[in-house]
């Protein structure tokens, strides 16, 4: 550790403690609790006490920004891999793992589904998916629609469970499913009342499993 020059001065940025990572951490609290239309460099820079301007040091522009928040999601699902990693377990914990960050982060769910992955961390994960995939035998064409499948359906599940939120005594809900006439309706009431096929986690799950089913019989045909 350096001691600082005498007379040396330190900007704005440095003095609040500033970092690409802080500033990211502060936008996804914000679109979480305001919603991403709140999500401003001005009002940004409000929340953290310094000058929108002093944030272009770190951010070059809001796409970047917003490039940064779909980051900070898909970062936070992909899983360790190394050469010993079980491909189907890995792929199944970074699935679940990004329905569940959308979820917790519904704000972001149309920046997730509308931009490309162009961050430098976002295209680590993306490299260490495909090596692992690519590592037990899938070709790289395969592996890449793989993975791309498996985010896309992660993605639209996510926007499906945040969106239609239907109360059970609603149309569509599932107290009224249970009451549809039972001789043309017999298997869709019986599974309403039952509970059957409802669980949206369980419904994941079981696609996720299967689509990994799939992939391992295509993987070296």
């Amino acid at each position: 550790m350096t001691a600082e020059k005498p007379g040396a001065r330190r900007g704005r940025g440095e003095r609040a403690g500033l970092s690409r990572q802080r500033i990211l951490d502060a936008a996804l609290d914000l679109v979480d609790r305001r919603g991403l239309k709140a999500l401003t460099m001005r009002s940004l820079g409000e929340q953290l006490d310094v000058e929108a301007m002093t944030l272009y040091h770190y951010v070059p522009n809001k796409d970047a920004l917003l490039d940064g928040l779909v980051e900070q999601v898909f970062r936070a699902a992909v899983p360790a891999m190394d050469g010993s990693s079980d491909w189907q377990e890995a792929l199944r914990e970074y699935a679940t793992a990004l329905r569940e960050g959308l979820l917790r982060h519904p704000a972001i769910l149309p920046l997730a589904a509308s931009r490309p992955a162009v961050t430098q961390a976002t295209l680590d994960g993306i490299e260490g998916c495909l090596r692992m995939l690519t590592d037990n035998g899938f070709p790289l064409g395969r592996a890449l629609h793989a993975l791309n499948a498996l985010s896309v359906f992660a993605i639209g599940h996510a926007i499906m469970e945040a969106q239609l939120v239907v109360d059970a005594h609603e149309s569509g809900g599932t107290g009224w499913l249970a009451e549809l006439e039972a001789e043309r309706y017999p298997l869709i009431a019986k599974a309403a009342r039952d509970g059957a096929g409802v669980d949206d986690e369980e419904r994941f799950t079981l696609a996720v499993d299967a689509m990994l089913l799939g992939f391992d019989e295509l993987r070296t045909s």
